[in-house]
């Protein structure tokens, strides 16, 4: 929203203060100011100016558009002008930029234009930046005194401040100036004026009919009828201000309204009132087709609220005016429309419809009923103003269906030291709450506040909501900072959680992987996207997305989905998270719950053999960190249909399966990118955990040299890797400190791995012959299950 600054010195006197100050202390306490745009600054030696000649250029016809040569008075002198716009006229006023003077597009200097001197720049109203219309010459008014700089005459200088609305969402009475000036009358201890409001004298008895048919949706609904309206044209000053603050202005009647809306936050329309007898307001009983202002053809449901003339459409409620009742530039009398709706259900249609005005966004943050009344009056105020012969031609018929209830909350001094931490004498208490419009009583003791009803709609309800007035106003950057003294103890954490936090800073911090946050039920649109279909498992009553119904059974799902909406931020990253995930349901009919970590690694750069072997790597880091140093891995069936059935091991440490590494099916990966390679590791952390409570014995490493020696294995595509571990593992060398697997070959009809044996003995350093020895008897036992050396 764009706040003028002229516009707020109508309401609050800010001679002598710094206006970016201000400004910034408005961020500070109440909205957060965006930006801010100093207009008209550009802009010298601009004068009011009127055409006395108009002369057609010798040559026009050598030109694509006709040159006018023109005489225009500037007060102290005539000045030759050229000049091409289509509207200019003998006695016609306009905006004159003298020889010397600056537009926003830059500086004006005696030239020959056309081939006749020009003493200056006859300017549209866009050239001054005051308007987008290009069409022509900006006209001013007929009683526009001549010579007189632009800006001493029209409020061209300004400063507009914009609001992000975002932080306006729980403050309707900030949608308009007026609420924004209280707040600034608040800040600076200066009085806020009151509107200029018109009295509604009418001798007659006609009024408009109003019928409300959804009181449910209708909190008050007024109108009012004006006749005689014969200006079309609404003031030059209204005309700036609508267009600085983001407004296109139309004619008299509609920027009025608009006017209106932005200086108080009340939406008001105008209907012709030749085409207006009988208002009622309701829904319609079927469906319906109904034309808007900007003349779409929109779809009406049962649940908008309609304004109808009879049985008529005039106007979607809170959103926009209809076509056919529309103001038109012969229209010399209107039945103005104020009114206070439903917040949910104008905020509802809008979306419905995709179609949020100016408007419905007021209407949705719940505004001030009493605002209904002011911009009626308001409205006749400046009809009137700018046109003198408007006249009120009906009473206003007032429709107040639903009062909000009045707000008082009682406290205590020792309350709100107690709050705020610092001492604020009662007085400043006083003062800031009735600069902000609440009714305040003080006993001596005891508070009593009356919450007005700007503030009564949905902001204001207790008494933390006034400690927040009292401390914003007196300013959060004026409390003392002090260094706390009360004692700080560190938080104990469980083994669980702590060494959760430790499996996260290896996988963060040693292997860059990236934490992810998920939901504990599967989302089945993300898995089908990856070709997986949610498993039976568990399911969830009564929710609204049938997608979204199953538990999980495994983190991995959740983890792809994750790497598919991030692959093309990165040609290798990981993946995991640490989370729930539920198998069945126990005999006590609860869910079985179980803590597992998913974990995932995707790389475009590297093959699928390297990243398992990574995938074992981590494994391995893992393990370690529970002071286990020997993890098993034996080739299983596949358990789920993503699950590669050549690449799917079990993961065991001490004998017990704690977990799964797999590569991803290729039906699975080729949904994620066919040339990336993906591997799937999960760990039941419970398990875990478990293991990490065993007693761990110490045993002194060796300080003699190690013997490594490494055979290349073609296995047979049945042997599992249980059964080539009791190659050695049965010949019980006390030597054979580890063996590990550093590289795995798995194609067509062929799979070999390269096994690392590490020899070591604490009493002496081995001897070739004797480690030869050994591997030749685990060669040996390889063979009797069809394990060869690669040749």
């Amino acid at each position: 929203m764009f706040v003028s600054i002229n516009w707020i010195k109508e309401y609050v006197d800010l001679e002598g203060l710094d206006i970016e100050k201000l400004i910034s202390s408005f961020t500070l306490a109440t909205a957060e100011v965006e930006d801010i745009f100093y207009k008209g600054r550009d802009i010298e030696k601009v004068v009011i100016g009127q055409i006395l000649t108009v002369k057609d250029h010798p040559e026009n016809e050598k030109f694509k558009k006709p040159i006018h040569l023109l005489t225009v008075d500037a007060g102290d002198r005539v000045c030759n002008i050229v000049c091409a716009a289509p509207n200019v006229r003998e006695g016609m006023k306009i905006p004159l930029a003298l020889a010397g003077g600056r537009v926003p597009g830059g500086e004006i200097t005696l030239a020959k234009v056309y081939g006749f001197e020009s003493e200056g720049m006859c300017c549209s109203a866009y050239e001054l930046g005051l308007s987008d219309d290009k069409s022509g010459l900006m006209e001013l008014p007929a009683d526009a005194p001549v010579g007189k700089d632009i800006k001493e005459v029209y409020p061209v200088e300004d400063i507009i401040f914009e609001v992000d609305n975002k932080s306006l969402t729980n403050r309707p009475d900030l949608w308009g100036h007026y609420g924004i000036a209280r707040e600034f009358a608040a800040l600076t201890g200066r009085e806020l004026k009151p509107l200029d409001l018109a009295s509604l004298d009418y001798d007659g008895t006609d009024k408009t009919e109003i019928t409300i048919g959804r009181e449910d949706l209708v909190y008050r609904y007024a109108c009012l009828k004006m006749e005689n309206i014969t200006v079309n044209v609404s003031p030059v000053a209204m005309q700036i201000r609508l267009y600085y603050c983001g407004m296109r202005p139309i004619n008299l009647l509609a920027d009025v309204t608009n006017y209106i809306m932005l200086e108080i936050g009340q939406p008001t329309h105008a209907f012709d009132a030749n085409k207006i007898s009988n208002i009622v307001v309701t829904t319609p009983d079927e469906p319906i087709q109904f034309t808007t202002l900007d003349g779409v053809e929109r779809n009406i449901d049962t649940d908008t609220l309609m304004i109808w003339n009879g049985t008529t459409p005039v106007a979607i409620a809170g959103i926009m005016g209809g076509l056919d009742s529309e103001i038109v530039g012969s229209t010399d009398s209107v039945v103005l429309e104020s009114a206070n709706f439903n917040g949910v259900s104008i905020r509802k249609s809008a979306s419905r419809l995709n179609h949020r005005t100016d408007a419905s966004a007021r209407y949705e943050k719940m505004l001030d009923p009493e605002l209904v009344e002011y911009a009626v009056k308001r409205f006749v105020k400046l009809v009137k103003q700018a046109d003198p012969g408007a006249r009120v031609a009906s009473l206003m018929n007032d429709k107040y269906v639903s009062h909000y209830d009045r707000i008082t909350i009682t406290f205590d001094k020792a309350y709100v030291d107690r709050y705020t931490g610092i001492d604020i004498s009662n007085e400043r208490i006083i003062n800031t709450l009735t600069a902000l419009g609440f009714g305040v009583t003080f006993d001596g003791s005891v508070f009593t506040v009356d919450v007005p009803s700007w503030r009564a709609t949905k902001d204001v309800t207790m008494k933390a909501d006034i400690i927040e007035e009292i401390t914003r106003i007196y300013g959060y950057d004026n409390f003392l900072i002090t260094t706390t003294r009360s004692p700080l103890k560190p938080v104990r954490i469980s083994k669980q959680k702590n060494e959760d936090y430790e499996v996260k800073d290896i996988l963060v911090k040693k292997y860059s992987f990236n934490e992810v946050h998920s939901y504990v039920w599967c989302d089945g649109k993300k898995y089908r996207k990856l070709g997986i279909e949610v498993e039976d498992n568990v399911k969830v009553i009564n929710i609204d997305n049938p997608d979204n119904s199953v538990l999980r059974n495994s983190m991995i799902p959740t983890m792809l989905a994750a790497v598919s909406e991030n692959k093309d931020y990165a040609d290798t990253f990981g993946v995991f998270e640490i989370g729930r995930v539920v198998n069945g349901t126990g005999s006590d009919g609860l869910c079985v719950e179980e803590k597992h970590l998913g974990a995932v690694l995707y790389s475009k750069a590297t093959d699928e053999k390297t990243i398992y072997l990574k995938g074992v790597e981590i494994v391995n880091c893992l393990a370690s960190l529970i002071k286990q140093k020997s993890v098993q891995y034996e080739k299983i069936a596949v358990r789920h249909n993503w699950q590669h059935p050549k690449n799917t091991a079990s993961i065991s440490i001490d004998g017990k399966e704690v977990g799964v590494i797999n590569a991803l099916y290729p039906t699975n990966r080729v949904k994620i990118d066919k040339n990336a390679a993906v591997v799937c590791i999960e760990i039941n952390m419970d398990a875990f955990t478990a293991l990490s409570a065993s007693a761990v014995q110490f045993e002194e490493p060796s300080v003699q040299q190690a013997t490594y020696y490494d055979l290349s294995l073609v296995v047979p595509e049945n042997v599992r890797y249980s059964q080539i571990e009791k190659a050695w593992s049965d010949l019980g060398i006390a030597e054979l400190e580890s063996v590990k697997l550093i590289d795995l070959f798995d194609r067509a009809n062929i799979k070999s791995i390269t096994l690392r044996f590490n020899f070591s003995s604490h009493e002496r350093t081995l001897g070739m012959e004797e480690v030869q020895a050994w591997i030749d008897s685990i060669v040996a036992n390889l063979g009797t299950i069809g394990v060869a050396l690669r040749a």
